[in-house]
């Protein structure tokens, strides 16, 4: 086991920017090429969050560039760890061996800590400090940063409402992150509202409440994403009344986005329509042009894309809808520079 040639690393990430730019970040030029033995290249990353998202969204791209960077066949693992160095000498006149390598381990987690969710993963971009504000979303970041500093004191419940692709998902996430930060091993659930109503059904037809209660009523966060959908749901609405008095009544903070308010969700119980309205109700608005401009200006950067000034205003001035077709423009507009091999103009 031994250090890789730095000359390698750089090849690999040259090649995943030639290559594979739409999933390349930024934060890419932080990671650490650790160990290499055999075929398999060991990576360090800096949190959980870098860790999983580079094993759903860049394994394959990796894998390509380590082997043509090689010419060998290497495989890429990530690590969240510390390791030992190998020694840089030894001296074979004294005899003295050198200390033996450590490769680097995962963090230890407790079984109950972190994160947990069936379909929803953390995305590293999604943070506070890559979130533009504007005077449509200046209420909601500001709540949702409190909440995320100060869990269950600022504002419980929150509740985030605006329309499809505003940056709720966002925030939502920046919570996340910027509570385990803090607090590593907090246990936080984190998922979107037909996730935990298929959870309740198949705990009904399991015979299993007891457990999905337990999983549930003694988390340290519960975000859930699109809550609009316990609507007409009469069983599930009243399986999450008790959750949520539960959590509430033991200073768990609870964060909720959906499309619409308390007040205008059809056919929800009053009185989780009451709950809802308990802390903080904030809405997301669409962008106004001045916020686009600095959003297509954060989405590039990220990416290590730098744009033209022209090119962010026209991209600006044509998508006025959400965030989400803004990313999706830079993106087509990345990807047909790569096929063209031509600027973006």
């Amino acid at each position: 086991m031994a250090s890789p040639d730095p000359a390698l690393w750089r090849d690999m990430l040259a090649f995943m920017r030639r290559e594979h730019a739409p999933i390349c970040r930024h934060w890419f030029e932080e990671l650490e090429p650790v160990w290499l033995d055999g075929g398999l290249l060991q990576i360090r990353v800096n949190n959980t969050v870098q860790q999983n998202y580079l094993r759903r969204q860049c394994s394959d791209a990796f894998n390509e560039a380590a082997q043509t960077a090689s010419g060998a066949l290497i495989a890429v693992e990530f690590v969240n760890g510390v390791g030992t160095p190998p020694p840089t000498n030894t001296n074979e006149e004294t005899n003295i061996a050198p200390e033996p390598v450590v490769p680097p381990q995962p963090v230890a987690r407790s079984e109950n800590s972190g994160i947990f969710s069936d379909e929803l993963l953390l995305s590293p971009d999604y943070t506070f400090d890559n979130f533009v504000t504007g005077p449509g979303n200046r209420l909601a970041c500001a709540a949702a940063t409190a909440v995320g500093q100060q869990p269950a004191k600022a504002y419980n419940p929150l509740f985030i409402h605006g329309g499809v692709g505003l940056g709720k998902t966002h925030l939502l996430q920046a919570i996340c992150q910027t509570i385990l930060q803090g607090n590593p091993t907090a246990d936080i659930c984190y998922l979107s509202c037909d996730t935990f109503m298929n959870h309740f059904l198949e705990a009904v037809q399991n015979g299993q409440m007891h457990d999905f209660r337990h999983r549930y009523r003694h988390v340290d966060l519960l975000i859930i994403d699109d809550i609009h959908f316990l609507a007409n749901r009469d069983r599930t609405q009243e399986e999450f009344f008790h959750t949520f008095n539960t959590l509430y009544q033991s200073g768990r903070q609870i964060v909720l986005s959906s499309d619409s308010p308390p007040n205008e969700i059809p056919q929800l119980e009053e009185r989780l329509v009451s709950r809802f309205n308990w802390g903080l109700v904030t809405r997301v608005d669409a962008p106004c042009y001045e916020t686009r401009v600095a959003i297509v200006q954060k989405k590039a950067s990220l990416r290590g894309l730098k744009l033209p000034d022209d090119v962010v205003a026209y991209i600006a001035g044509k998508i006025e809808s959400n965030t989400r077709e803004l990313e999706g423009a830079i993106t087509k507009a990345q990807s047909l520079a790569m096929l063209n091999n031509t600027p973006i103009t």
